[in-house]
């Protein structure tokens, strides 16, 4: 069970992943299986952190390994609540740490004043239980109160220095607090880990393929089959962008800088980022001082390893975290790196200041020298060196808000002189999730549309999917899913976790009766409508409360 809802989804949204002639179910469909699969998972539980963990997690233990990862998933996509209390209820009277699992699903569940009743008494019990506490954490941000997640988050990565989990969630909050000063160097301090994928195999090509399919299944509207590889066609810096490729612990720490740079600008984050971290031109003009440069921070970071390290210091701002030199453009650990860009380079710069770097590979304008005295270099002992990921990761968000901006531009240009701006599906594609990773919403819905314009793209459909629900609209959102679930259909998929718990969570908000009116309203051919209301009876046989949906 925990398989099939860990790969049910794999290559769903990409024709490349996808397993051609896969057939996917789903393993749970009644009340019977669930109690079979949940007694499994009680009897193995305590053998669990033996499976590992998600990427992001260093070290699996008992409430953070796939075990635990596929119960919390399966419960929020199901909504059985019940269920998942009565399960970790039972677990946390032999081990009293399996409580952060019970508070997480009270509060998925609405039962947010048990869950804070619980944390109360469990951290009393285990006041240093990193998992409790970041628990702790989350709901405090969650509910506008930063000032009390703050010291409860410094106290677990205090528990927990070598995880990435807790820092990141420090720096989260000191993004909600407006200390972006803080935010920075807290991420500066994250631990970084080298991304385990999932196995997920690659077939040869086959000779040929027969795919047969039923008449019921037949949509023009949702038919990607003839959609060919539009890689040569694609712009050369678009298919460069490096910041799509990013997975586990660099894509959450690429998010947290986006959202910063949402808030304050490229601009003011350059000068916050020259402020706490030593810039090349400080560098080099110490090491020019007389006496300068033997003791200070960036020379014993310079003798340091280039691979990011686990970080074991309590606080970002009291110890200076290991660091690397910076000195060429590669990334450690295989992530990817930014790719020096063909497109015309005078077209909005989002900034004439970059990088830190000497002799990087990649292109790149100096920061402007604001201080030709050099009155400000005896701050320089104060400033840490940014890590190595974390200097790429500019490089890399400067070339997102670079193609971004000379997109917007040019499509502005084309508007004015009412010309077509033409892209290829594949190209559209790209610039939706460049749009959406930049946290613009309307402009990646245009992207996406433009995409779908032209053919069908599973991608495209879920990224539009996706802001449809964030923005409430029911309608838009229900006329994604049934297009998905049919593609699933099409593709002899019955099961899909996403569309399930996007069913679900429709129904809840807009009711039945007002769902079962929008489909009815739907010019989709009636067998396609017949796929999404078998979707939907999924969900009412799994309400929590057994009532029909």
């Amino acid at each position: 069970v925990l398989r099939a809802y860990s790969y049910a989804d794999n290559g769903s949204g990409d024709t490349i992943k996808r397993i051609t002639g896969v057939r996917r179910f789903n393993p749970i469909t009644s009340t019977e299986q669930e109690h079979k699969f949940l007694v499994a998972a009680e009897q193995l539980f305590f053998s669990g952190w033996q499976l590992g963990s998600d990427p992001e997690i260093q070290v699996p233990n008992l409430v953070s390994n796939h075990l635990t990862s596929g119960l919390l998933h399966y419960i929020k996509t199901t909504g059985r609540y019940a269920s998942g209390i009565n399960l970790f209820e039972k677990l946390r009277n032999r081990d009293p740490e399996i409580a952060s699992l019970l508070a997480k699903v009270y509060m998925a569940g609405d039962e947010e004043v048990k869950a804070v009743q619980l944390l109360h008494e469990a951290v009393e019990e285990l006041p240093m239980d990193y998992s409790l506490l970041d628990c702790q954490a989350e709901f405090c941000n969650r509910k506008g109160r930063s000032d009390l997640a703050l010291e409860i988050a410094k106290r677990s990565v205090v528990s927990a220095p070598s995880e990435f989990g807790t820092w990141a969630r420090l720096a989260e909050i000191y993004v909600t607090m407006e200390q972006w000063d803080m935010a920075l160097l807290t991420l500066n301090s994250c631990p970084m880990f080298t991304y385990q994928d999932k196995d997920a195999p690659r077939l040869p090509e086959p000779s040929r393929i027969s795919l047969p399919l039923a008449p019921e299944t037949l949509c023009d509207e949702i038919d990607d089959s003839g959609a060919a590889p539009e890689a040569d066609s694609v712009h050369p810096t678009l298919r460069r962008l490096a910041a799509g490729n990013y997975k586990g612990t660099f894509h959450k720490a690429y998010i947290l800088l986006t959202e910063i740079t949402k808030k304050i600008g490229w601009d003011h984050l350059l000068k916050i980022r020259s402020q706490v971290f030593v810039m090349e031109e400080e560098y080099r003009n110490e090491k020019q001082m007389p006496g300068g440069g033997s003791r200070n921070a960036s020379t014993t970071a310079l003798r340091g390893t280039d691979t990011p390290q686990p970080n074991g210091h309590g606080e970002p701002l009291e110890e200076d975290p290991p660091s690397s030199s910076g000195t060429d453009a590669s990334q450690p650990n295989g992530e990817p790196t930014v790719a020096s860009s063909h497109l015309d380079p005078d077209v909005s710069k989002p900034s004439s200041s970059i990088t830190v770097r000497s002799g990087a590979e990649t292109p790149q304008p100096l920061p402007p020298n604001s201080d030709p005295a050099h009155q400000t270099y005896t701050q320089f002992h104060h400033k840490r060196l940014c890590e190595r990921w974390l200097d790429n990761l500019f490089m890399v968000l400067y070339e997102d808000l670079r193609i971004y901006t000379i997109w917007r531009t040019e499509a502005s240009q084309y508007r004015q002189q009412q010309l077509a701006y033409k892209k290829n599906a594949e190209e559209w594609e790209i610039l939706g999730e460049l749009a959406e990773r930049l946290h613009h919403a309307d402009e990646a819905v245009e992207a996406w549309q433009n995409c779908l314009g032209i053919r069908f793209s599973p991608k495209a459909m879920r990224g539009v999917l996706g802001l449809y629900e964030r923005r409430g609209d029911g309608r838009n959102t229900l006329s994604a899913l049934i297009r998905l679930v049919a593609w699933q259909y099409r593709w002899y998929s019955e099961f899909s976790p996403d569309l399930l718990y996007a069913t679900r969570k429709l129904i809840e908000d807009e009711g039945a009766v007002k769902v079962r009116s929008i489909v009815q309203a739907t010019s989709l051919p009636q067998h396609i409508l017949d796929l999404t209301h078998q979707y939907a009876a999924l969900c009412a046989a799994f309400r929590s409360d057994g009532s029909e949906g």
